[in-house]
């Protein structure tokens, strides 16, 4: 099989990792160039790139350089936040196939920049939202889409994680985060776990988000963070929790949780609420209608019960993994994310999580701040499909 040649556009924690724990175990990919704009991170995955292979590939600081190679079929995008979407469009332009990590768009114009790109060029794209592929949000998806759990009414999820260490020493780690929380107050990374709820939702494929409220907490943890370490103390605009409520089309809400400046312990939230059951993150739990009404007020002896349902539900995708064997970053997300990936590259097959998927996921983002802005006040979610979401998926 002829491999796909990759560059690796972005080369900090993120994507170092990547490309050390997923894309170099990948045998039908090779790593033909790597870029940073600070040297020293191109410089550091050119060397594990040619420990690994025996080839060094092209090592640069410039962009550019990597979209005009001939030797680069597709890129991976994993630098900062705010280069994403421009990285993405001039690489459709430039004719690569583009892997974009996640996170939040800046205005409205630059999601519709990227789909532009996109419907231009038609050149392979794909979100790379990893919690798409979580074990238990696939078991789930499952559950849903087999009407387990009803009618779906009310999902909710977030990104529930403490990264007080890691923002406080975005200076010192030239972490783009730093920059983002000083700066803005937004629900500033949105696609965890909104993308494994839009799927469950069937948003743009006959179903949409319509509107969007936010509201944000005060901004303290961070303060109190850096005052107790004795660190020099700037001003922070990110609020300590965002809570986004979104009405969609098909009359469904959802709850999205930014906590990221508190002390706490890693949780996504997921939780799925339909008319005959519901799955929660929290206790790793499903509830169904007649079968668990006696543990009401019980519950707790039933936590963790979501593994009594594997045998059952477990997503096709995880019961070939699993067989297989688990590789990869995130508990196997990043391995599975990049898998089909590269498939439907290589397969001239239309990926997964598309553009339109990633304008309108990533949107919430620029959205929220407006929301935010304005007392909470509701605002619009654009459709990026331009009324293509209520016909058949073959025929968008």
């Amino acid at each position: 099989m002829e491999k796909l040649r990759v560059g690796v556009i972005g080369l900090g924690c993120r994507g170092y990792s990547l490309l050390k724990d997923v894309m170099l175990h990948m045998a039908d990919v090779e790593i033909t160039a790597v870029c940073d704009e600070y040297e020293d991170r191109a410089q550091a995955a050119a060397e594990l790139t040619k420990n690994k292979t025996g080839k060094t590939p092209l090592t640069t600081v410039d962009v550019q350089e990597v979209l005009d190679s001939s030797q680069v079929d597709v890129v991976v995008i994993s630098s900062a936040w705010e280069s994403h979407i421009p990285l993405a469009v001039r690489a459709m332009y430039a004719g690569k196939a583009v892997g974009m990590e996640v996170g939040g768009a800046y205005s409205i114009k630059q999601c519709w920049d990227l789909v532009d790109a996109w419907e231009a060029t038609k050149v392979p794209f794909m979100l790379l939202e990893n919690c798409c592929y979580g074990r238990r949000e696939m078991m789930v998806m499952n559950m849903a889409k087999k009407g387990v759990l009803g009618r779906i009414v009310h999902c909710k999820g977030g990104y529930l994680h403490d990264l007080r260490e890691e923002i406080a020493g975005g200076e010192e780690n030239r972490h783009y985060r730093l920059r983002n929380y000083i700066h803005r107050n937004a629900e500033n990374y949105p696609t965890h776990e909104l993308g494994p709820i839009a799927q469950i939702l069937n948003i743009n494929r006959g179903n949409r988000m319509l509107t969007l409220s936010s509201m944000a907490s005060k901004a303290e943890g961070l303060l109190e963070y850096l005052t107790d370490r004795g660190q020099e103390i700037p001003g922070f605009s990110q609020g300590d929790v965002v809570n986004t409520t979104i009405k969609c089309a098909g009359g469904e809400t959802i709850l999205l949780t930014l906590n990221t400046t508190l002390p706490r312990f890693y949780s996504r939230d997921f939780t799925v609420c339909g008319t005959k059951g519901m799955y929660e993150e929290a206790t790793d739990s499903v509830f169904l209608d007649k079968k668990d009404v006696e543990y009401d007020f019980k519950w707790k002896e039933k936590w963790g019960n979501a593994a009594d349902y594997e045998s059952e539900y477990e997503h096709p995708t995880w019961k070939k993994f699993l067989a297989e064997g688990i590789q990869g970053g995130h508990d196997g997300m990043d391995w599975l994310e990049f898998e089909a990936f590269f498939d439907s590259v290589r397969n001239h097959r239309p990926c997964p999580i598309d553009v339109y998927d990633a304008a309108a996921w990533m949107c919430i983002s620029v959205l929220s701040e407006e929301s935010i802005a304005l007392g909470g006040q509701p605002v619009a979610v654009p459709d990026f499909t331009n009324g293509k979401w209520i016909l058949p998926s073959q025929e968008k």
